[in-house]
């Protein structure tokens, strides 16, 4: 049998290469969640990268009409390494039948953030930069708020009134 570390380091390869795997899109949760069928089964896909507004922030609404617009009903190919977030969504870049990447176009169209967080990749922050500076969807607004802050107030606000 062979040690953790030595099992570690074979299977550590599989984070490094992605893998593309192609599914219809069968469901829009909002701008950055989908649901896709992959071998006959629906696996939930949280979009790499990005960070799209909430549905009750202002355009949230827009971001999902955006993703359902470009992507539902069609078949897309998932681009991931394996990796889930907490609420078991699959991380992805989701290829469009044009060779476009989702998520990149959203954060073109001004309808979602580079989520720094997670995301060193820094094509999506000059994308964002690009679409800030041409005030592009939310970036007309004066002080939009990103997604994380306002899941964070709400979070706050939840907490003080109980």
């Amino acid at each position: 049998m062979l040690t953790y570390p030595i099992q570690l380091l074979l299977f550590s390869w599989l984070f490094l290469f992605p893998v593309k795997e192609t599914g219809k899109v069968i469901a829009v949760k909002d701008g950055d969640t989908i649901e896709v069928l992959l071998n006959d089964k629906a696996q939930r896909v949280r979009f790499a990268h990005i960070d799209c507004p909430e549905k009750n922030q202002p355009y949230g609404t827009k971001a999902k009409g955006f993703t359902s617009e470009k992507c539902f009903g069609k078949l897309i190919t998932l681009l991931h390494t394996g990796q889930y977030d907490r609420n078991k969504r699959l991380i992805a870049e989701v290829i469009l039948p044009t060779g476009d990447t989702l998520n990149r176009e959203l954060v073109k169209a001004g309808l979602a953030w580079h989520y720094k967080k997670y995301s060193a990749d820094s094509t999506y922050s000059l994308l964002e930069n690009r679409a800030r500076m041409a005030k592009k969807g939310l970036w007309v607004e004066k002080e939009p708020v990103a997604p994380w802050l306002w899941r964070s107030r709400k979070q706050s606000a939840v907490g003080s009134r109980q």
